[in-house]
């Protein structure tokens, strides 16, 4: 799932309070990187680790404090601890809080779900564990020269994080009310015009809204590739000038002429499940049969991506330097990259998050699991995906274009 990202101030309250895993003899980040990884399981056995995450989404809680926790502790006598965050800038600004203090070691945070600015933030502060990646055992059925792997939106991830999953955006309509949803961006401009009320979207920063509006802006300046690589302020501006007038544009047309947007994804999932609007949409497809597996969506739900391209990412743990328990935040770390743990992430009944793996690195039986995993009707098969699929555009593009939309859309 793709994760917010805006980085706020004020400190995570209670996270300085969170059980820390006593550790008789500690290794240090030189053996951390260096030593066989026995000798890190070893040093984490009996152990806690704090895994912060963002916990919006009950499936994922579930799946992290239940058959994930409990096969941590099954193998390796690790205790997981969830820690759930509304927003995972709240971790970055904790992690950055604990460095203005001085606090070197025994930190709050052990693991984090990460990308996109927040991994960004970190990695240039210098506030995380880095060179350790690629060493971990599971680190082989990971292909680290995939670009979509190699980079979190544009920024080189050289080995301070470790890849869990991918996401691709997806619309979601009820086939019932709309038979055959417009395929591309210009199209589906043009429906917007032509049944007024009947769409919004998410306000930036929510994760999924800002898609939607880079959707928009790389529609404006004629494709992804003209956004592609550093920021560079001519093109964002000649590229701006279109996208947020064709926003501006867009609003009388808007559920509630665009007087008011929904906050986060959560209440545009709510507008649709109550026929107030015809679309939504997500970077976790998945979401849209487990709507309507438990009731909160039509059985007529069905997806789909634009034919001109839809975004794609990964998102990744990392380490912060100052982690109390990093011996135990690598062997959780090496356990999420298992094929079989993220197999079981991958199952629908499960989570459904796309596996970050390489099927080619794996046995044929185990590929062939994964390939044989149910899809709902309701989801976009991923090879439809995988045909559509564009990368993220680097952070500081994203930085730009929500902060132009919130100072020049919505105000």
């Amino acid at each position: 799932m793709p994760i917010p990202r805006r980085i706020v101030l004020g400190l995570l309250a209670g996270a300085l309070a969170l059980p820390v895993a006593a550790r008789a003899a500690p290794l240090s980040e030189d053996a951390l990187r260096t030593a066989p990884f026995e000798t890190i399981v070893e040093a984490a056995r009996g152990g806690t680790v704090n895994f912060f995450l963002w916990g919006g989404d009950d499936r994922i809680n579930a799946y992290v404090s239940g058959p994930l926790a409990e096969a941590l502790k099954a193998e390796y006598g690790i205790t997981l601890n969830r820690v759930g965050v509304a927003d995972t800038a709240e971790v970055v600004n904790q992690i950055l809080s604990e460095q203005e203090a001085g606090v070197t070691d025994g930190g709050a945070v052990d693991l984090v779900w990460i990308n996109g600015e927040n991994f960004r933030t970190l990695k240039t502060g210098g506030l995380l564990l880095c060179g350790y990646a690629e060493r971990l055992p599971n680190a082989r059925f990971v292909d680290w020269s995939d670009p979509s792997i190699a980079n979190d939106f544009g920024t080189p991830v050289d080995g301070c994080e470790v890849p869990w999953s991918k996401a691709r955006f997806a619309l979601a309509y009820d086939s019932a009310r709309t038979a055959e949803p417009p395929k591309t961006m210009a199209a589906f401009l043009d429906w917007v015009r032509a049944n007024p009320g009947r769409f919004t979207y998410a306000a930036p920063p929510d994760f999924n809204g800002s898609a939607f509006v880079r959707h928009v802006f790389m529609h404006a300046a004629g494709g992804a590739e003209a956004l592609s690589g550093p920021f560079d302020q001519a093109r964002f501006d000649a590229a701006a000038e279109k996208a947020y007038g064709l926003l501006d544009d867009l609003e009388p047309f808007l559920w509630r002429e665009g007087r008011t947007y929904p906050t986060d994804i959560a209440q545009l999932n709510q507008l649709f499940a109550n026929s107030e609007v015809d679309f939504t949409f997500n970077y976790e497809p998945t979401v849209f049969g487990a709507g309507v597996a438990d009731g909160r969506f039509p059985e007529t739900t069905r997806s789909f991506a634009f034919d001109d391209g839809t975004l794609a990412n990964t998102s990744y743990v990392a380490v912060p330097f100052n982690a109390a328990n990093k011996a135990a935040a690598l062997v959780l770390a090496n356990h999420l990259l298992s094929p079989a743990e993220q197999l079981r992430k991958a199952d629908p009944a499960v989570w459904g998050m796309a596996t970050a793996l390489d099927l080619d690195r794996l046995t044929p039986a185990e590929a062939e699991a994964f390939r044989a995993l149910p899809r709902h009707p309701a989801v976009i098969a991923d090879e439809d995906l995988a045909d559509r699929a564009m990368a993220e555009l680097s952070a500081d593009w994203l930085e730009a274009i929500e902060k132009g939309w919130i100072e020049r859309v919505g105000r």
